[in-house]
């Protein structure tokens, strides 16, 4: 085998898994690795105990709320090909958070309830991939329960998504029917056996449909069933084409049990056959526009996560780094392209989850994890020449703005070395008005504030308290430099800095928002600021 960057870059499939809430994607996660041969035993996220623990959660608030809150990665090797696992949050309040993990992957699998279809969160996540050119694969989950018809389900990928729904398997019922799905390729039924989760025996071997073997999975009408609906689907739906679904006008469909581990070996081997290779990333090389191919000598990539305290014992911080180009071993310099200084990366880490081991080399679509106290930040690009910048990675005005205090006054300064971390991580916002002492934190919904006064007091034991802030908008400004810095000086009772001391129009409403915009047509007030 060849390794040279362009072909390990080949056997890379490097992809997110997006869903609603409760859609059970942490589930999927777990039984792809599991399918993936790099877990013994998936968690279940609801399974009682400490033994059955999800293995892809690690945060303590994950664990015992059973959701994601953190995007994590995790690597493994699968029937030739390396998969790089991106699980992101599905709660929308952590909505951000994905949207920089989307940067870094090369395809999607969207996760839907059978029951519940496309829900608000999906229909989000969605435009971000759309916005992205980010090829779906479309797995329809829980199966094993009360399910709408498929066809509705497939016209509602359809109608509201505009993507042309391509199912590779055609069910057999649902919920208490449930009894497997039909291979529309090979016209092989994959029965599904009714079993607990902690069962160690898989499911029975596929039969050929027309043969002697499915009565033991299928009555005379349940084969007729099933037959009869793939018939129309064949007819109904475009044949599943591999060129439209990488330029993201189709969708293969596939159906299963995530809790159960059905349909799951399937979905892994259709992202290894359809989903796409890392593709050449746009850039900037000294100024000039260009493109950077996996096959590149130079190695590079960027920052599109910072994480802090994943070991509380050591008090680690860890720069997630995509790379793009070339091949990356131990020990190597990088550059990072603000700064141009030189850092070598001897403790780079390949992860998985909660689990790491030292990456004695990766190539373009891995993502690897660089430990290093507050150097790197969301957004950096880093190259050998160090020359070489990607697209920045945004940050959106938040929706909710508080003061926050620390309890133990004495305790101050520790609150803002702990904040400015949490911000760097891109956990929230955090803004600091011209007049005053108070902090100003600034989050897409609750959930992150909760997620970070449990952060503060687990981390860095601190007790917090959050209050409502005199402010209710918050806009990054722009324009002409005399013109921003005209307006800051006229208004600095209402003016702050973000973490990168950019000026920040904090607003007491919408309203007002607009009413200052209006007579100060020469600034910008922008919703969204680049990171870069």
């Amino acid at each position: 085998m060849s390794n040279s960057p362009a072909a390990e870059a080949a056997r890379r499939r490097t992809f997110a898994i997006i869903s609603h809430p409760d859609a059970g994607k942490t589930t999927l996660t777990e039984n792809l690795l599991l399918a993936g041969g790099a877990i013994r035993a998936a968690g279940a996220v609801r399974a009682r105990g400490q033994a059955r623990r999800t293995q892809s959660d690690w945060m303590k608030i994950e664990r015992e709320r059973g959701i994601s809150v953190s995007a994590s990665v995790m690597t493994f090797d699968h029937d030739g090909l390396m998969f790089n696992l991106l699980d992101t949050p599905g709660h929308e309040d952590f909505s951000e958070d994905t949207y920089r993990t989307l940067t870094a992957a090369d395809a999607a699998v969207m996760v839907l309830d059978a029951a519940k279809g496309i829900e608000p969160q999906t229909l989000k996540l969605f435009e971000v991939c759309r916005l992205r050119d980010i090829p779906i694969i479309t797995f329809i989950n829980k199966m094993d329960r009360e399910a709408q018809d498929p066809f509705e389900l497939l016209d509602e990928v359809s109608s509201k998504l505009a993507l042309d729904p391509a199912p590779l398997y055609w069910p057999a019922g649902s919920g208490g029917r449930f009894k497997g799905m039909l291979d529309l390729r090979g016209q092989k039924f994959v029965p599904y056996a009714k079993k607990s989760s902690t069962d160690e025996e898989g499911h029975p071997d596929p039969v050929a449909i027309n043969s002697n073997a499915v009565v033991q999975y299928l009555t005379p009408e349940e084969q007729a069933e099933v037959e009869e609906g793939a018939l129309l689907v064949s007819e109904a739906s475009k044949p599943f084409d591999v060129q439209s679904f990488l330029e993201g006008h189709m969708t293969p469909v596939f159906f299963g049990s995530a809790l159960r581990h059905f349909g799951v070996n399937e979905l892994l081997g259709g992202i290894g056959a359809y989903a796409p290779p890392p593709k050449p990333a746009a850039a900037t090389k000294a100024g000039t526009e260009t493109h950077v191919a996996p096959g590149d000598a130079e190695v590079s990539g960027f920052v599109f996560k910072v994480q802090a305290n994943m070991d509380p014992n050591h008090r680690d911080r860890i720069a997630f780094l995509r790379l793009t180009s070339g091949r990356f071993t131990r020990g190597m310099k990088l550059k990072a392209q603000n700064t141009g200084k030189a850092m070598s990366v001897n403790a780079p880490i390949m992860f998985f989850a909660s689990d790491r081991e030292l990456a004695e080399d990766a190539f373009a679509g891995d993502v690897i994890g660089i430990p290093n106290h507050g150097v790197l930040r969301v957004g950096d690009s880093l190259s050998e020449t160090g020359t070489l910048r990607f697209a920045g990675l945004p940050n959106f005005a938040p929706e909710i703005l508080r003061r926050v205090r620390v309890k133990d006054p004495l305790k101050a300064k520790h609150l803002k070395k702990a904040l400015e971390g949490l911000a760097e991580e891109g956990v929230t916002q955090l803004f600091r008005p011209m007049i005053g002492s108070d902090f100003i934190v600034g989050a897409v919904g609750q959930l992150q504030f909760e997620v970070m006064a449990d952060r503060l007091s687990n981390e860095y034991q601190l007790d917090v308290i959050f209050e409502n802030s005199p402010y209710a908008e918050a806009r990054w400004l722009g324009g002409d430099r005399a013109d921003v810095e005209d307006f800051v000086s006229k208004h600095k009772s209402a003016m702050g800095q973000d973490i990168d001391e950019q000026p920040v129009f904090l607003g007491k409403s919408a309203w007002e928002i607009g009413y200052v915009a209006e007579r100060y047509p020469k600034v910008r007030f922008e919703r969204t600021k680049e990171r870069a």
